[in-house]
């Protein structure tokens, strides 16, 4: 039997696409060649990785307004160095909200100065951080847009001339903003697109080239794009379900679409933990994340009692980070709403029994 998939990463895809993805694994659309095995610089291979970069931007609403989207690896941890590499020259300003924001500071700090612009370190990131200013004389500013541990998103850019660069790891292609007002997004795969292996960036060409030092080729965004993402073999069975995934969201009505479903699952998950006297949310409620719901028990004498519930109940993956402890329920966009009744069901229950 499927189990309901809470898992924070690698993520929970959609069913249509495990079948197609399978079939192609055995041969890719009667070629006679598995997707393992196709070159990657065949026809077959080419088409796509264009239509994923294709749909990408198209969802985005960036296309025809100067942007490349390139899959690439190594992960968004890659991307906290080579964000750096490409646009720092003097300083950038980050705004640190958890354990992948200061990940990413601690990488460019390699590079250039760093003014970290508000924290919520003293409250364990449990919320966003709000009224603070970008320096005008920053050569970027970076935040990430979803805190997979700490269960915060960020509602609000602030008002900046500087490009903007943003980690959307966690919450890529969830819900409607306008992706236009940045000049960088970064998002490992593994979180809400495909398989672990590829990473997604969406770059505006016209804020490259404007540092002066060498930068080696595997971490230079202009190569990757005057390369068209095959400038190395290219992690191609996961750009192939990326693609596939993206193509699935198209059928369900893009971001737009998807957003709705994902508003109503959070809305039911967050309505319970609010109303059940035995959980307890852990992000502020103003910044809480659609994505991922951090919530923890308010007595730890049930938590056996919950934990055999969930089990039975074919759940997989509410245990929560060691950072916050408790409970994560993730709700990726392929989760489907009856798999988070099936978790209000189970806290029901473990308050009837209690």
């Amino acid at each position: 039997m499927k189990k309901h998939n809470f898992s924070p990463g690698p993520c929970i895809l959609p069913q249509s696409v495990f079948e197609k993805a399978s079939q192609a694994v055995l041969d890719y659309e009667g070629v006679g060649l598995s997707i393992l095995e196709m070159s990657h610089r065949s026809k077959e291979f080419v088409e796509v990785m264009e239509r994923a970069k294709s749909l990408a931007l198209e969802h985005l609403g960036l296309q025809g307004k100067g942007y490349q989207a390139l899959f690439l690896q190594g992960g968004a941890s890659t991307q906290f160095l080579m964000v750096a590499y490409n646009l720092l020259e003097n300083k950038a300003a980050y705004l640190n909200t958890g354990t992948w924001a200061n990940k990413a500071i601690k990488e460019a700090k390699l590079f250039g100065e760093v003014v970290e612009v508000a924290s919520s370190k003293e409250a364990n990131f449990n919320y966003i951080p709000k009224n603070y200013s970008v320096p005008s004389d920053v050569d970027y500013f970076h935040c990430t847009s979803n805190n997979t541990i700490f269960g915060t998103q960020m509602k609000q850019l602030p008002d900046t001339d500087a490009p903007i660069v943003c980690d959307m790891s966690s919450d890529i292609f969830s819900r409607q903003m306008d992706f236009s007002k940045f000049g960088l997004i970064y998002a490992g795969a593994q979180k809400n697109m495909g398989p672990a292996g590829a990473t997604l960036v969406v770059v505006k060409e016209d804020i490259l080239g404007k540092v002066s030092r060498v930068i080696p080729s595997m971490l230079d965004y202009k190569i990757h794009i005057g390369k068209d993402s095959m400038f190395n073999t290219p992690p191609a069975f996961a750009v192939y379900v990326s693609m596939l995934t993206l193509e699935w969201l198209k059928d369900q009505g893009g971001i737009a679409g998807i957003e709705s479903v994902n508003n109503a699952k959070a809305e039911l998950l967050y309505n319970e933990i609010d109303r059940n006297p035995l959980f307890v949310g852990f992000a502020a409620e103003e910044d809480r994340s659609p994505m991922n719901a951090t919530f923890n028990l308010t007595d730890e004498s049930v938590k056996d009692r919950f934990d055999s519930l969930w089990q039975e109940a074919n759940i997989n993956g509410i245990s929560g980070h060691r950072s916050v402890g408790g409970y994560r329920a993730s709700m990726y966009n392929a989760l489907p709403l009856s798999s988070v009744q099936v978790l209000v069901d189970v806290m029901r229950e473990a308050e009837r029994i209690s």
